[in-house]
């Protein structure tokens, strides 16, 4: 496993994002895990955040992109984010763009879009936090496609969950790969997360005890996607 994402894995943990107990997502299943990235708040935590997703995109998708996307709302800021550290990192202007909930009818910016316009030939990667169902992928990929002749590169997001989809075998990763034929990633899968905190200490505690292990096996019996 690379460096940056054993970091990620502890990073997520300390900064009270990814927890671990008796959860119930929206989906109504019971999961002994749960991530929310809107606890990344502090200057520091974010700026760090931007260097894992880039790091993430390098490796995945290398620097042939222009726009960074993040649909509305969490991925306005992990575009911004993001796009500044890319620039740091690799030394590569990338524009971000957002659409917005409400499109803006007054001032100079009109439209449905925050940030830099889509122009015909721009390649696009999508950002996300997490992706469970794939529903977000409906409403921002015509959007996006409505908005110019672009072609999207791919989609990022920070945690692959690695369950069931709507289709009830695939991941959602993989489901939305196949509905809309561009490549998907994660910065980590939930099986690089459970090796890396198998009984190992992080902030003085251990945080993926035995007992914990077998929940999450037995969860990924009933939900784990298949392949």
């Amino acid at each position: 496993m690379e460096a940056y994402k054993q970091e990620f894995i502890e990073f997520m943990v300390e900064s009270d994002v990814l927890k671990f107990g008796d959860f119930t997502l929206k989906s109504g299943r019971k999961s002994p895990f749960f991530m929310n990235a809107g606890a990344y708040v502090t200057g520091s935590q974010l700026m760090r955040l931007g260097e894992y997703y880039a790091k993430a995109i390098h490796d995945n998708y290398g620097d042939d992109f222009d726009v960074l996307f993040g649909p509305a709302y969490k991925g306005i800021p992990l575009a911004v984010v993001t796009a500044v550290a890319y620039s740091t990192l690799y030394g590569k202007e990338v524009r971000y763009c957002s659409d917005r909930k409400e499109a803006k009818d007054h001032g100079a910016d009109v439209g449905g879009f925050l940030g830099s316009k889509l122009k015909d030939g721009d390649r696009v990667v999508m950002i996300e936090d997490v992706t469970t169902s794939g529903k977000s992928m409906e409403e921002t990929v015509p959007k996006v496609k409505g908005a110019a002749d672009v072609e999207i590169v791919g989609l990022i997001v920070s945690l692959n969950r690695m369950e069931v989809g709507k289709g009830g075998e695939k991941c959602a990763l993989d489901e939305i790969k196949d509905l809309y034929g561009f490549d998907t990633a994660a910065i980590v899968d939930m099986a690089e997360v459970t090796e890396c905190l198998h009984n190992k200490e992080v902030g003085g505690r251990v945080v993926i005890t035995d007992e914990l292990k077998a929940a999450i096996d037995a969860y990924y019996e009933q939900y784990g996607a298949k392949g």
